[in-house]
């Protein structure tokens, strides 16, 4: 094969894998029951592909190429653990493995043994990746990694952090979980709803830090975007019941849409009241809305995920910010504040209320939340009182607050807005 078609033959492969490691991943775990050696055990597999494919040529199904090979791995790393140290009795139950071929139909009788009512691997593994024993920061890299198909370099660059300190963070995950012994499973009924918060928040976590990098130059990251967005459409796929999963769906669609009008040619940040709204990307827009129908049919009260979608459809639906309905967003606020109370959700209901209601109105609430210990050093609370305050027309006052949120921010394109709206001030102050 000449070293085009290798070359060819690589990027394919990297595509396949991009897409459907993390069903590689989930259809081995179920056999060895532990992240780390499924995942070990798939990156063998895919080792193997980049040796034999451009050598012998692409098999006609590349993924069931790679998953067979994974799964005959780990029949053999079972076996093998089995004779040196007698019954497998982490997967629950006998296999005879001196009269077990290496074959599919052997992988195939390893899966029905395996096989309960809930019956889909992906729901495992993201489970399982998700998992509360793990600090948010290790769920997310870990959930990247094996569900998102993203190397530990992209996952160190989507997030700044150095290679090695993210790839730790993941060995260390993996090594918990093990020695913890989670079981690779959906949790059962009444542990269903804490653990499925667990993975909504893993999930809104790497969507947020897509949406308003926290530091860089950059102020979004369209690559984790798109990998949140995937997570929550692989979360609706199978778990089509439950409103909350829709919820965040549709709150994560429709806050992309926006993407398009959020940065200038030159990367600056476009506030939403400023930005042009043709350029709203349509097919989120339906897409969100649709899964916020979903969310509301699904019957109950709405969560936070899916009241912050309503709020997200409030702006899909205004064709210009004049038509914004800033008292529904307001309401809106308040039914979140009363479900999922936090000092963020109430700034943010300081800003809807302020636009409702009136400057002074929003001010009052902000003024509460000042030396709250959950906002210290958290820039959005001085920008957004600086917003009140040059509405209010009390401009030397608002320079100053944009001025400490600029020194509160680590993102450089953030930073460089905030200072610019305190430098538009100047000369004009009360």
């Amino acid at each position: 094969m000449t070293e085009d078609r290798a070359a060819a033959t690589r990027r394919r492969l990297e595509a396949v894998w991009r897409l459907d490691a993390a069903r590689i991943i989930a259809r081995v775990g179920r056999i060895v029951r532990d992240v780390g050696l499924a995942e070990e055990f798939a990156h063998d597999a895919l080792v193997a592909a980049l040796e034999q494919w451009p050598r012998d040529g692409e098999p006609e199904q590349p993924v069931a190429w790679l998953t067979t090979t994974a799964r005959r791995r780990a029949l053999d790393f079972l076996r093998h653990r089995q004779m040196a140290g007698g019954k497998a009795t982490e997967i629950g139950f006998e296999l005879d493995f001196l009269h077990l071929a290496r074959t599919d139909e052997a992988a195939a009788r390893v899966d029905d043994g395996l096989d309960d009512d809930i019956g889909d691997d992906l729901l495992r593994l993201i489970f399982t990746a998700c998992h509360p024993i793990l600090s948010p920061e290790a769920r997310c890299a870990l959930t990247l990694k094996v569900m998102g198909g993203l190397t530990t370099a992209e996952i160190a660059r989507a997030y700044l952090r150095p290679e090695a300190t993210v790839a730790q963070r993941i060995v260390r995950a993996k090594r918990t979980l093990a020695a913890a012994r989670v079981p690779f499973e959906v949790p059962r009924k009444a542990e269903l709803a804490p653990r499925l918060s667990s993975v909504l928040e893993v999930v809104y976590l790497i969507f947020n830090e897509a949406h308003a990098a926290t530091s860089g130059e950059d102020w979004l990251r369209p690559g984790l975007c798109d990998q949140a967005l995937r997570l929550g459409r692989v979360l609706c796929g199978l778990m089509p019941g439950q409103g909350e999963v829709f919820g965040l769906a549709a709150l994560m669609e429709l806050t992309a849409s926006r993407f398009p009008a959020r940065l200038t040619a030159s990367g600056d940040p476009i506030l939403l009241m400023d930005q042009d709204r043709g350029r709203w990307d349509p097919l989120l827009i339906r897409r969100g809305l649709d899964a916020l129908a979903v969310a509301e049919a699904c019957g109950g009260p709405l969560g936070p995920y899916a009241l912050q979608a309503a709020i997200a459809a409030c702006h899909a639906h205004a064709h210009r910010p004049e038509d914004t309905d800033w008292v529904r967003i307001s309401a809106l606020y308040d039914a979140l504040a009363g479900v999922s109370p936090s000092p963020v959700v109430s700034l943010n209901r300081a800003v809807a209320v302020s636009m409702a209601f009136g400057p002074q109105a929003g001010l009052e609430i902000v003024e509460t939340l000042t030396g709250t210990p959950q906002l210290a050093g958290y820039h959005l609370l001085p920008s957004v009182r600086g917003d009140l305050l040059d509405r209010l027309g009390r401009t030397a006052e608002a320079r100053r607050e944009f001025e400490r949120a600029a020194a509160m921010t680590g993102n450089v394109r953030e930073r460089a807005l905030l200072l610019a709206r305190a430098e538009a001030l100047r000369g004009t102050e009360d």
